[in-house]
């Protein structure tokens, strides 16, 4: 069951599921606010949660309406593609062999068969992000593994629209944004290093920050590079 709240002028759906706790999610493009609750709950306590937490939601509302995107991808001569911070310019060579991208100088180049039209090539690349995200994120989680203590059972990659990534601690699964390999590469380390720590401390609190102060000094300038880095266009559903 659904209903739907307006606090401060903001509106916000309501979720019934069940589960113990709130979740609070603010959504890309335009901010969209979503609050997840328990299914007992009263839409009262509901209310009296969301204006607890409506300074949050309108900062969060405002950084994502504010943020730049990127263009949607034609995938054509000369677009700007951008590799681990660096602009390269797309070259479009059709050949009849598997496809294939390669980096030169300030190109990348994309091997497609005759005809691919703009869907083929959109999953050509980002299958190729993927796999670059995943082998530099296998590296770093070597070497974090033994600096923070922890270990990380298996590193997946994958298209996500509202977060750059997340941990499982029962598992001790992360999960990485394909368009981390779009950013410069101190900010994927970042995230591995965010996610890994959360294996030892689930919460964003104190404990959390403590931690991050004293394995990754400066995360937070990497934070903000991260945050203010066009993001990908994309057609938003929920």
């Amino acid at each position: 069951m659904a209903r739907r709240l307006v606090v401060g002028g903001v509106p916000v759906d309501v979720v019934f599921k069940e589960i113990k706790n709130v979740h609070l999610s603010v959504y890309p493009p335009s901010g969209r606010v979503r609050i997840s609750a328990p299914s007992r709950m009263k839409l009262d306590t509901i209310r009296v949660f969301a204006i607890s937490r409506l300074s949050w939601i309108r900062r969060q509302r405002k950084k994502l309406q504010e943020q730049e995107r990127e263009p949607r991808r034609q995938y054509v001569d000369r677009e700007s593609h951008w590799v681990w911070g660096t602009r390269y310019l797309l070259e479009v060579a059709e050949r009849d062999q598997p496809p294939i991208i390669k980096l030169r100088r300030h190109r990348i180049i994309l091997g497609v068969r005759a005809g691919a039209n703009t869907a083929m090539k959109d999953e050509i690349v980002s299958r190729w992000y993927r796999e670059l995200v995943k082998s530099a994120a296998n590296e770093l989680v070597a070497k974090w593994e033994s600096i923070l203590g922890v270990e990380a059972k298996g590193v997946l990659v994958r298209r996500m629209k509202t977060k750059w990534g997340s941990c499982n601690p029962g598992t001790r699964t992360i999960r990485l944004n394909t368009e981390l390999g779009k950013k410069p590469p101190e900010c994927l380390e970042y995230i591995v290093v965010h996610e890994m720590i959360h294996v030892r401390e689930p919460k964003h609190g104190a404990a959390f920050v403590t931690l991050m102060d004293r394995f990754l000094p400066g995360w937070e300038i990497r934070r903000q590079t991260l945050n203010r880095l066009p993001i990908r266009h994309a057609d938003w559903d929920y």
